[in-house]
Parts: structure tokens; C-alpha cells; sequence
């Protein structure tokens, strides 16, 4: 019933104006009803090879436990899940792949294989989401051992016996309530190869209280053999880094950093990104195979700018071109730095996803990765879903992108002219036909004649030249549009239908008197959202908000007027066009200049 309901509503959002973008145009990947982390390769019989964690019930639920899927077409349909654990067996859970050279699949999972029940919660947390009144944690899918299977014949069947990967004890462990006798740790994203060496990521966590996990760093377990070893009880491993200290956030920053993301750069360095409750994400290189890492930084855009980001999954992925695409959601989480205690607990707001395209360059001590400005990638009509939990598969020169609502998962492909422009390969927009009216929405030719969302977009691009800064300056204005200066050096947009009205305005200090200023903004009625982009500079909210961008309510009707646009004499130069413009082909246009 839960498959029919949701192929109902898929088929209601496909009955608008479609939009890659949206994620119910996705095709599914099948679950039981929990459905987490559907991650892929590409096996040597050409198939996609997903395992997911799956489940009758919700999040850390009894049931839970690791199954894989084959797909031939590219995700269009799916083979009938196999249990790789079943779901009467002790909690199995989170689960990433490596394929050897031989073309065997190994899997890298949790597993409850105690049995244990509950574990000791920090007590400050007593009564708390996560913590009983008398300080017990019941919720046991993220402890345990670590172990793997594998397959020999590209995921049709898995190996009968389960295999340990010992961990090495850090100071985490040790300080845990327990002493390390019992691990806490979860993965998530790739396994990788290097230099002939498998590696696999690993999130050790202190503690369990306020936010779930109370303190979380990353390690490395490392094997010598597993790429060429047949025999997995000869498999070796080493827990990387050296010491007892793993990849931790940027000094000063949180207790929490974790969900490491890793790919292996030109020259054999390694880049690590990781999630923290900071406001901002963090990453780090390792230059000598993984044993050190450089200090931790904040992420930051190739301009500067930190990139921010709650306490949610980021990953990186080098593509086969040598180039990089970074998942993220481009706000500071909760962003309330003098209350750490509610940062915990920054889980939300995953809703749309955007895309950074990396390239390489050459840093004081090997490459690095600058990160292009932002581009929305997914999004859902419903503002507090939470998407995350990526991963990216191409195939036959096309790039496709894997996500999870935690109920349901999916498979999307990828615009090229979306990665094009994330890599520097944005033109300066053309205006084609001018913008007259927009219309977002109508009567639908349904029974009830409920509403039919357009999807309609528009953007403005404007060369001004302000003889001061004054508020309440009228840039444009129309029967349903205004664009004004507000205090603190920024610009405002109003958008009216008679009914209701929506507005948002640019970055505090986003601009300048006196000389020539360039303002983009971008009315996407995808995902109902106003962004600006002054002077080539995506605006992010900065350190004056949580976010830079803001949504438009999807009950505005339209906006009327846009072709006849009254013009301050501040307006140099004005293009209207009639779609939105990604922020790269707004940062072309400033390039290009009046």
C-alpha cells in the first residue's frame, strides 16, 4: 500500500509542469519502508550493484538491516532485493561498497552481533529524545562490530559468512562509558582505492545525549591485501590516522565531525570533507596515504567565502574527468553561535540540495580543490523535507545522483549544462523572448480543478549605478513588482499578486555608491525561491543570517508587468528573462560587463 500511495503522488507532482530538479520525477529505488544510504558501483557485468538499509519501521527500529538491489537499465527498474542481513537478526546497518580488482564486492556495515539492547546515555541528557529518564539509550544501530561480506557474482548472492574489521582504540573509544569495550561508530559514502590499498571510512562517536551523537571523528581502516587477497580471512587492517586522535573539526569548533567524505586527488593526495555543528563544513588533506592529516579548515568558496552548512551529509566525488561536484545545502544550520547545546541538534532544513563543481590547483603542499559558487541540483515542493545521503554514479558519460527521504529513495540524472556551468563553462545568457507576465500556477483540467503549478521562473539583470545608499529607492517597479534599496547597502524585492505578497532581499552590504553595481535576481518557481547574485557574488546571508536565499510563497498567483518595467534613471542597463539563470550564467554575466 505505502509503494501505491507513493507512486499516487509521484504521478499527482508529474501531472504539473515537470522539473528535473524535482525529486518525485526520480525514478525508486525499492525498500521495505525505512530507506537510507542507496549507494552504488558499477559492477564487471555492467550492472548498477545498490545496497540500502532498509526496514518495517523508522530510523533505528527493530527490523533494520542491509539489502542489495541490481539495476541493468540505469536505475529505470530493479531486480528483487536480496538480504544481505535479515531482518530478524540483531540491528544491520549503514553500509558502503568497495569492488576489488578481481571485480568481488565487499560491503562494510554495522552490526549488532551482541545483541545489545541498550547502552549508557550521558546523563545530563536523562529524559531527553534520545535518552530515558533513567539514563539509558535504546536506540542500538550505530555500536557494535564492524564487519563485511561479499559477493562474487555482482550482488546476486552475498558470502554466508560475516568478517570483523578489528578498530584500533582511540581516545574516543576509551572515554566512551564503557572504555571502548563497546564501539560507537557508524559510515556512510565510499569505500576507495589507493596506491593498490582499500580503504574504508569509519565515524567513531564518544557518546549518545542531546543531538544523538555528543562527540564524533573520522578514521581510516586501511588494507593492504583486501584488492587482491582471495581468501577474506587473510584480509588485514590498520586504523588510520596515527595516534589516537582522528580527523576532528577546525580548532576552536564543536565536538562533532563526522560522515567523512574522501576522494583521491591527481597527485595522491587525499581530500576529506566531513559535517559539523559549526555552521560550516569542514575538510582536511592528507598527503601521505592517510597516517596524517593537514589541521582541519572550515570550507570555503574559490573566492573565500566560508560555505555553509548544518549538520547534515556532504559529500565530495572526483568525476572521471578530474573534476568535482560537492553536495551541500548552502545555510549555517541553526546558525545560534552563544547557544552550542541547540547547534546539536541542526539536522534540518536539507531542502533543496546544491551542487559546488572542485577544481584542482596547486596549494604550498600539494593540490587542493577550489569550489565553484552554488547551484540548486534537487529539491522537493515540500519545504521541510529532508534529502541526503547521496551518491553519484555516471555511466556512458552521463551523471546521475542517488538520494533518500529516509522513506524513500531515488536515482537522478543530471543536467550537463547544470555541470558545465559548476566547472567554468557557463556563456553569458542571451535574453530570448522578452518576459511579459508570469503566471506560476492555474486551474487544473482535473475533476476537482484544483491547482496546476507552472513552475514559472523569471530573473532580472541590471547594471545600477546608485548616487548614494539611502533606503527606498526605486529601482523597477510594475503592477506586480518592485525592487527598492533597503538600510544596509541592499536591495529588495517585492513580488505581489493583489492577494498576497512574497518578498527577499540581497546581502547587508552587498553593494556600493557611486559606481556601476551589477544585481541578478533569479525568481525560480521550481522550488520557490529568490536568490541574488550582486556584482558576481552568489549572496549566502553571510555572517548577518542563516540564509543568503529565501522562498516566494507557492500561493502567488503571478506577477504582472514585467514588460513594462518602470526604471529609475540609477538603471544603466536591464535584461528580463522569462526562466531563472543558474548562478554561473549570473556570474558570466557580470563578467561580460554593461
Amino acid at each position: 500500500m505505502r509503494l501505491i500511495a507513493t507512486l499516487l503522488f509521484a504521478f499527482a507532482a508529474l501531472a504539473q509542469v515537470s522539473d528535473p530538479r524535482n525529486i518525485v520525477t526520480g525514478t525508486v529505488i525499492p525498500d521495505e519502508f525505512y530507506a537510507d544510504q542507496p549507494y552504488i558501483v558499477k559492477t564487471n557485468d555492467g550492472a548498477w550493484l545498490c545496497v540500502i538499509t532498509t526496514g518495517p519501521g523508522q530510523e533505528g527500529a527493530g527490523g533494520q538491516h542491509v539489502v542489495s538491489v541490481r539495476s541493468t537499465d540505469q536505475g529505470k527498474t530493479w531486480e528483487k532485493a536480496v538480504d544481505i542481513e535479515p531482518n530478524d537478526g540483531p540491528e544491520a546497518s549503514y553500509a558502503v561498497m568497495l569492488k576489488a580488482n578481481s571485480g568481488r564486492v565487499y560491503v562494510f556495515y554495522n552490526h549488532n552481533t551482541d545483541n545489545i539492547r541498550r547502552v549508557i546515555g550521558d546523563k545530563s541528557a536523562a529524559n531527553s529524545t534520545f535518552v530515558n529518564k533513567d539514563g539509558w539509550v535504546t536506540r542500538v544501530d550505530s555500536l557494535g562490530h564492524f564487519v563485511f561480506k561479499y559477493t562474487d557474482d555482482h550482488g546476486r548472492t552475498w558470502s554466508k559468512e560475516r568478517y570483523e574489521i578489528p578498530q584500533r582504540d582511540f581516545e574516543i573509544d576509551r572515554k566512551n562509558p564503557y572504555q571502548g569495550k563497546i564501539k560507537f561508530f557508524w559510515t556512510v559514502g565510499k569505500a576507495f582505492a589507493h596506491k593498490g590499498a582499500g580503504y574504508v571510512p569509519l565515524h567513531k562517536v564518544g557518546g549518545f545525549g542531546d543531538g544523538f551523537f555528543t562527540s564524533s571523528e573520522g578514521v581510516l581502516l586501511r588494507s593492504g591485501n583486501i584488492m587482491t587477497e582471495p581468501d577474506a580471512k587473510r584480509i588485514t587492517w590498520a586504523t588510520l590516522p596515527d595516534g589516537d586522535i582522528g580527523i576532528r573539526t577546525p580548532k576552536g569548533g564543536g565536538t562533532i565531525a563526522e560522515e567523512h567524505s574522501f576522494s583521491v586527488m591527481s597527485d595522491g593526495s587525499i581530500f576529506c570533507v566531513f559535517r559539523t555543528i559549526d555552521g560550516y563544513s569542514a575538510h582536511t588533506y592528507s598527503r601521505d596515504g592517510g597516517r596524517t592529516w593537514e589541521p582541519s579548515q572550515y570550507m570555503r568558496f574559490a573566492d573565500g567565502r566560508l560555505m555553509k552548512h548544518p549538520r547534515a551529509a556532504n559529500f565530495a566525488w572526483r568525476a572521471e574527468n578530474g573534476r568535482y561536484l560537492y553536495w551541500f545545502h548552502n545555510h549555517g544550520g541553526r546558525f545560534i553561535r552563544e547557544h552550542p547545546r541547540q547547534r546539536t541538534n541542526a539536522y534540518e532544513e536539507r531542502n533543496p540540495v546544491w551542487l559546488s563543481g572542485g577544481v584542482e590547483a596547486d596549494g604550498p603542499t600539494g593540490k587542493i580543490i577550489r569550489w565553484s559558487q552554488p547551484e540548486i541540483a534537487l529539491y522537493d515542493d515540500d519545504p521541510i523535507i529532508r534529502m541526503s545521503y547521496p551518491d553519484l554514479v555516471e555511466d556512458g558519460g552521463k551523471y546521475y545522483l542517488t538520494e533518500t527521504q529516509k522513506d524513500v529513495a531515488r536515482v537522478h540524472k543530471l543536467d550537463p549544462a547544470l555541470l558545465a556551468g559548476l566547472w567554468g563553462s557557463a556563456e553569458r545568457p542571451t535574453p530570448g523572448k522578452a518576459a511579459t507576465d508570469v503566471v506560476f500556477f492555474q486551474r487544473s483540467k482535473r475533476a476537482d480543478h484544483g491547482k496546476e503549478d507552472l513552475r514559472a521562473s523569471f530573473s532580472l539583470d541590471l547594471w545600477v549605478n546608485l548616487p548614494n545608499l539611502d533606503a527606498g529607492q526605486t529601482l523597477l517597479s510594475s503592477a506586480g513588482l518592485a525592487l527598492r534599496t533597503i538600510a544596509g547597502g541592499a536591495v529588495e524585492l517585492t513580488l505581489s499578486d493583489g492577494r498576497s505578497e512574497s518578498r527577499w532581499a540581497s546581502d547587508p552590504g552587498s553593494l556600493a555608491a557611486g559606481k556601476p553595481q551589477h544585481i541578478v535576481v533569479i525568481v525560480d518557481g521550481g522550488p520557490k525561491i529568490i536568490s541574488f547574485v550582486t556584482n558576481g557574488q552568489f549572496n549566502d546571508g553571510g555572517e548577518h543570517r542563516q540564509y543568503g536565499w529565501g522562498r516566494f510563497s507557492p500561493n502567488l498567483k503571478n506577477v504582472m508587468g514585467l514588460g513594462e518595467l518602470k526604471k529609475s534613471p540609477a538603471v544603466l542597463k536591464l535584461n528580463v528573462f522569462n526562466r531563472y539563470l543558474r548562478t554561473a550564467e549570473a556570474i558570466a554575466s557580470n563578467r561580460a560587463g554593461q
